[in-house]
């Protein structure tokens, strides 16, 4: 069973459907602690600021949780969006610890004006794999869409998985062992996310 974690944030339903689509069936979202136990694979979306997240986690209680599943029984976990910045260690944005899953930081995008990119990075960009991984193929052509003002720098260059250039190149998809993480919405990404996510079932 796949769940989609209920923490009060995020485009859950957008997520939910894009599982239906592929076929996929036994995909729920919660948040409660019974269900969230059982799962064979946890998806952790994610929409807002970095902190309000955290403070949504801790509230609901879901960090031990969590902490058990992914860090203990090795479920795979992956993260999107905000989802992906939470797994983190610190963000620019905020000044609460993330779960810290990843060996990195979530930081503010900083690129020369000279260059006129409006900043939130927003819509359709390529990603260039950088290593094998159950998720996406190296080499591949996938186009998938962004919005967001931050992004995460790995202090361990092994655990950054993609990257996009948007005025610099930024990793925009990280891995370590079981834990997955997109910046991108692969909801809102067509075939592209859609064979993401199918994969991720898989795994």
């Amino acid at each position: 069973m796949i769940v989609i974690v209920d923490y009060g944030l995020g485009n859950l339903a957008s997520v939910l459907n894009m599982f239906k689509k592929i076929g996929t069936k036994d995909v729920v979202i919660s948040g409660e602690h019974e269900i969230i136990e059982k799962a064979d694979k946890i998806l952790l979306p994610g929409v807002g600021a970095f902190d309000a997240g955290m403070e949504h986690l801790e509230k609901s209680n879901l960090i031990p949780l969590l902490n058990k599943k992914a860090l203990e029984q090795k479920v795979p976990l992956l993260g999107i969006c905000l989802g992906m910045q939470l797994l983190t260690k610190r963000s620019d944005e905020g000044v609460k610890n993330g779960l810290g899953y990843i060996d990195a930081e979530t930081i503010k995008f900083n690129i020369d004006p000279q260059l006129k990119l409006k900043i939130p990075h927003m819509g359709w960009d390529y990603v260039s794999v950088k290593k094998n991984n159950p998720l996406v193929e190296i080499d591949s052509k996938n186009r998938y869409y962004f919005v967001h003002s931050y992004f995460v720098k790995c202090f361990d260059d092994k655990q950054s998985l993609a990257t996009c250039n948007y005025g610099q190149e930024f990793t925009c998809m990280v891995n370590n062992n079981n834990i997955f993480g997109a910046q991108f919405h692969p909801e809102k990404s067509l075939r592209f996310g859609m064979k993401l996510l199918e994969n991720f079932a898989k795994i």
